[in-house]
């Protein structure tokens, strides 16, 4: 099963992808947790509906494809402002059109993010959920804040909390669960 993992956050040491890195390392097996190239975000241009005619701009097929591709969806949100970054709600704008054949439509996906606050990126993870449900995507309703994630990553890259370290484990299986029976259905 393979899981795109797309991070909210582009910066180059990101917290938000370093905890994608870390779902990854613990996926159970049989999971592949790839990361979505953070240049497909940066490269797409704010939605127009007048730019996604019969050719969309490449970062918009390289993101929809890439999706499309992908068994499920996780994604690492940082909080903005109280919400998620504009490139990511950009890109789930990109994702969710045209409606009726868009690539967010019925798939899987759960929402997880940190931040250096103490809440853990709460709110936008709700932002988040919310937005993907709309636009059609299967969203698991669990949430992960990391808080304070800035001092949460120990030197092998996995959180250093044993215990997150588990619940993100049981997130990553929940949403190869959560796919295997949408799936059978």
């Amino acid at each position: 099963m393979k899981v795109l993992a797309i991070s909210g956050s582009l910066r180059r040491d990101s917290l938000n992808t370093r905890l994608l890195r870390a779902a990854a390392e613990l996926a159970p097996s049989g999971v592949e947790v790839e990361l979505l190239d953070p240049a497909v975000i940066k490269e797409l241009p704010i939605y127009d509906q007048d730019d996604d005619g019969m050719t969309p701009p490449v970062a918009a097929r390289r993101l929809r494809g890439s999706i499309r591709l992908a068994d499920a969806l996780l994604i690492a949100t940082p909080e903005y402002n109280g919400t998620i970054p504009g490139g990511l709600k950009n890109a789930i704008d990109w994702a969710s059109r045209p409606y009726a054949e868009a690539s967010l439509r019925h798939k899987p996906t759960a929402v997880i993010g940190a931040s250096t606050g103490l809440f853990g990126a709460v709110w936008a993870q709700a932002e988040a959920r919310k937005s993907l449900s709309i636009a059609g995507a299967e969203v698991l309703e669990d949430e992960f804040p990391v808080g304070q994630a800035d001092e949460a990553f120990g030197d092998d890259g996995l959180l250093v909390e044993p215990e997150l370290n588990e619940r993100l484990a049981e997130i990553v299986g929940e949403l190869a669960d959560h796919t295997r029976k949408l799936a059978a259905a």
